[in-house]
């Protein structure tokens, strides 16, 4: 089974059309209520989608890939954000603002004949505030957590995802951009070479 981040699942609600452009799975609120549903297995009407809930968890993701393109420097950052990425700065509070949207309490849990475990007595949020706390407190589990030196951005032409690099010569996000990006290469040679 495929590890999921709730991070990277937001940062790759921007994604290759499949026809040469850039795709938003959140530029509409059906999108964002379809993406809600399915990315998070939340159940209808579970968090209201609506325009004001959109454009909040379009500028946490707009954070997210700001900070997704500085983790993979000195690499390149994805082509979809390089040329409007967030100042770091700004990401940054953009980010903790929406993580403080739920404060939490630490508990000990420790049952009887059990082993002690640590959990979050969250407080009276909307479920909305819930919502973007989460998604935003994954962001900043992911990026002080392991997988932030495996985090790169997928250089297939076109692609303009993360991913994780489960492997040591994985070079892109999925078979099909490692498809595109040895025909593009073989299309250079020969373009390229005399004859």
């Amino acid at each position: 089974m495929e590890e999921r981040w709730p991070a990277l699942d937001l940062a790759s609600t921007i994604r290759h059309d499949g026809a040469g452009g850039v795709a938003d799975d959140l530029a509409t609120v059906a999108g964002l209520a379809d993406w809600l549903a399915t990315a998070h297995g939340l159940p209808t009407g579970a968090v209201r989608a609506d325009e004001r809930l959109r454009l909040r968890i379009t500028g946490l993701r707009a954070a997210v890939r700001a900070l997704f393109a500085r983790a993979v420097s000195p690499g390149p950052p994805s082509p979809a954000d390089a040329q409007r990425l967030l100042p770091h700065d700004e990401a940054l509070a953009r980010l903790n603002a929406a993580a403080a949207l739920e404060p939490v309490t630490p508990q000990l849990h420790w049952p009887a004949g059990g082993a002690p475990a640590a959990g979050a007595l969250p407080s009276a949020a909307t479920p909305e505030n819930r919502l973007v706390a989460a998604l935003a407190r994954a962001a900043i589990t992911f990026l002080t957590g392991p997988e932030r030196e495996r985090l790169r951005a997928c250089t297939a032409p076109r692609c303009v995802r993360y991913f994780v690099k489960s492997h040591g010569r994985q070079e892109w996000c999925k078979p099909s951009c490692a498809d595109r990006a040895r025909a593009a290469r073989h299309y250079r040679r020969r373009v390229s070479s005399p004859g």
